[in-house]
């Protein structure tokens, strides 16, 4: 009588895990006709490195590993000694530029004056000349009325040289009044010359004052880079640097999460991917928050696999191949309804549930 008991107990029990199996088998199967679910998925936020643009000791460290920071915030300083100096040379180097400048603009001054008295005195040799040789043409005259005189004895050999005298006195005079105005056209052109060079020395000046000037500012902007602010609000992460230490343009020290807001990577199966679509309403189950559901959708499909981003790339086309399914990061953006204060304690990194729902 005992075994005919147990053996109802059985029963009772092995239908009941049926029915509760058949149950959940049913409900899995009906569920899974309109939602894609997966627990390969992660939080992310934008995680901005800092990354200083000049390099130095640092002086002094503003923040402490998770602090919480405002844009604009210090974080921490370089020594500011050896570009104080820079800015003091390039300070100097601009006024040398500037001075050689003023230099090369009294040169043209003073060519330019020259200038004008060459024209002068080429202008006077002209008048010169003509007036000379008018006095020329009227004692030449008198030198053949002379000559002819002479010559029918009516007047004295005396007379006649002095005519003669004055003619060759005026012929000389004619003469060196032209190599007059030829010298100074001469140096009318050797002062054009100079003038030009000059020009050209007052380019190269100005052109060295815009290069002190922005070597000037250059200098300015790199003292400012030795204060380094945080470019957005948010938390910053382990602090790995201390005073004294060198640090270098280019170098990431650490990163400020942006806490106000947040996505999740889902990677998919791509047998997962038939009907799945942008715009589709996603729940969220956050491992460490289970008793809250963060509302989203999914917003892009990745181009590639997650195993084409990877440092080596499987390559099937040497070897033995075995086919795995793949996987597709799918991006879902939370919905602007969520709790702000929720989103906030969502950290980078942290194992999310996703269940999208196709219909």
């Amino acid at each position: 009588m005992e075994k005919k008991k147990t053996n109802k107990k059985f029963i009772i029990i092995l239908v009941a895990l049926v029915v509760l199996g058949g149950t959940y088998g049913t409900f899995k199967y009906i569920h899974s006709q309109s939602h894609e679910e997966t627990d390969d998925a992660q939080i992310e936020k934008n995680m901005n490195p800092i990354i200083p643009r000049v390099s130095g000791y640092v002086d002094k460290v503003y923040i402490k590993d998770n602090d919480f920071v405002k844009k604009g915030d210090t974080l921490f300083t370089i020594d500011r000694r050896d570009y104080q100096l820079k800015i003091e040379e390039a300070n100097a180097a601009m006024i040398g530029a500037e001075g050689n400048f003023e230099v090369t603009k009294a040169d043209i001054g003073s060519a330019l004056a020259s200038i004008s008295v060459s024209d002068a005195n080429v202008l006077s040799a002209g008048g010169n000349i003509e007036s000379a040789k008018i006095r020329l043409g009227r004692i030449t005259s008198d030198y053949n009325r002379y000559e002819n005189l002479y010559k029918s004895h009516s007047i004295t050999k005396q007379q006649y040289e002095q005519a003669l005298a004055a003619k060759l006195e005026a012929e000389s005079q004619v003469r060196v009044l032209q190599q007059q105005e030829r010298a100074s056209a001469f140096q009318k052109s050797v002062i054009v010359a100079k003038s030009k060079v000059s020009d050209k020395q007052t380019e190269v000046a100005a052109a060295n004052i815009k290069r002190a000037k922005a070597l000037l500012d250059a200098a300015k902007l790199n003292l400012t880079y030795t204060a380094v602010t945080a470019a957005i609000d948010g938390q910053v992460s382990k602090i790995d640097i201390q005073p004294g230490q060198l640090v270098q343009p280019g170098q990431s020290l650490f990163y400020i999460i942006n806490n106000k807001e947040a996505w999740v990577i889902a990677n998919f199966k791509e047998t997962q991917l038939n009907k799945m679509v942008i715009g589709q309403k996603v729940t969220v189950k956050v491992d460490a928050y289970p008793n809250y559901d963060f509302q989203g959708s999914v917003t892009s499909f990745s181009p590639a696999t997650g195993s084409r981003f990877s440092l080596l790339p499987p390559d099937n086309a040497t070897g033995n191949f075995v086919k795995t399914i793949q996987r597709l990061p799918v991006k879902i953006s939370l919905n602007a309804t969520n709790d702000p204060e929720k989103i906030k304690l969502l950290r980078p990194g942290m194992n999310v549930d996703v269940d999208v729902h196709l219909k």
